[in-house]
């Protein structure tokens, strides 16, 4: 009933191809959100895979990633995709959310498009959100998700490169610019 009361009532929405309200999907993560953020604050706790997991705020995001059509777990994913921020509790709330619903997901499809809102914004221009190099980091640096061995990292050569470089690109973004310099040898001036 959920995903029914997402979607657009008027025909002309329909027509014009938005089946979803993406502002109604948007209130409703950032809502969800903010109420388990304070669930777990209350409890004397911070965001963390364990301590989001088997809650009922993440019984609604999942139940959304997984009884969505492919669009709605699109927009659903870009919606909590965008708040993937700057460093505070909001942002680790959600990392842990895409991360938690990568782990938990019960058909590689809902993986595939996980991977695939993360990297769509991976692939442009830099400056990156902070949130969003942590998540994508994560993910394919933490051996519980094999984000590695799944197919559709593979599925391509020009797939796989691209996650690769995307990966390197990563990687070097997240190391301190410090740690560069110490490695480099000094130089002398003549």
């Amino acid at each position: 009933e959920l995903r029914t009361n997402l979607q657009n009532t008027s025909s002309n929405a329909a027509d014009a191809g938005m089946r979803y309200n993406i502002s109604m999907i948007n209130a409703l993560v950032m809502y969800v959100g903010t109420q388990a953020i304070q669930f777990i604050r209350a409890k004397g706790h911070s965001p963390s895979m364990s301590s989001i997991a088997h809650s009922s705020h993440m019984d609604i995001f999942q139940n959304l990633a997984v009884d969505m059509d492919t669009e709605g777990r699109y927009l659903f994913l870009n919606c909590i995709a965008n708040q993937l921020r700057y460093p505070n509790s909001h942002t680790h709330y959600y990392s842990c959310c895409l991360l938690y619903l990568f782990a938990e997901a019960n058909t590689e499809a809902i993986q595939e498009q996980i991977t695939r809102v993360l990297l769509e914004r991976l692939i442009v221009n830099r400056p990156h959100p902070w949130g969003l190099l942590i998540t994508f980091i994560e993910l394919i640096k933490n051996p519980t998700f094999k984000f590695w061995s799944h197919e559709f990292v593979h599925c391509a050569p020009e797939i796989q490169k691209l996650f690769e470089s995307v990966a390197r690109s990563c990687m070097v973004a997240s190391q301190p610019r410090q740690e560069g310099a110490a490695d480099q040898p000094a130089t002398t001036a003549e």
